[in-house]
């Protein structure tokens, strides 16, 4: 048998994957999700800003892309459209809470204080986008942190290449302001 480690030697591509569910194929989807599970989640985790939020809009994306694997056009990646179904869950989601707003109950479950640098610098990222208009966050989370270009995050989001460059300059000028805050704020004022 071709084993190795206890693992096939061959791996199949994602738009293999996708065909093979399409097929029939019980595990391909399975397989297709674990593949990109985590960046997945970690998309969903910074335009939603929320565990439960990514994690339903996660699962409703999933759900989406199982049931309409047949429609999936070949002129782009699966993981592109995997990231394009997510990513427009989560506008959806932020898009109905902003619709029904609610107030978060403090959970006294979390750490409650991580005086480490890296804990704060990412605690005021993570504020400073979600400061920022659902349509500019998606724009430069895509591209600035999720690495995508800006060809691929216009056709993610349904819009021009111009309009994704212009919101992530929009969007990286406000968090410039909102980043250089804190620190002003943290400066001494001479007497």
């Amino acid at each position: 048998m071709g084993s190795f480690g206890g693992k096939s030697g061959w791996e199949r591509t994602d738009a293999q994957l996708l065909a093979a569910h399409v097929a029939g194929d019980r595990f391909a989807f399975e397989e297709l999700f674990i593949r990109y599970q985590r960046p997945l989640y970690r998309l969903a985790r910074f335009t939603t800003h929320s565990p439960e939020d990514a994690g339903d809009a996660l699962q409703d994306a999933m759900l989406s892309a199982h049931c309409a694997a047949a429609t999936f056009r070949h002129g782009s990646s699966v993981s592109s459209w995997l990231h394009r179904i997510v990513l427009n869950a989560c506008l959806d989601r932020l898009r109905r809470r902003k619709a029904r707003p609610t107030t978060p109950l403090e959970d006294g479950d979390g750490p409650v204080h991580d005086a480490t640098a890296q804990v704060d610098t990412a605690i005021v990222v993570a504020q400073a986008l979600m400061r920022l208009p659902v349509d500019q966050r998606a724009a430069v989370v895509a591209v600035d942190m999720q690495g995508f270009s800006v060809a691929e995050t216009a056709r993610m989001l349904g819009v021009a290449e111009g309009t994704v460059k212009s919101r992530c300059a929009r969007a990286r000028a406000k968090l410039a302001r909102a980043l250089a805050e804190p620190a002003e704020r943290a400066l001494p004022v001479a007497p």
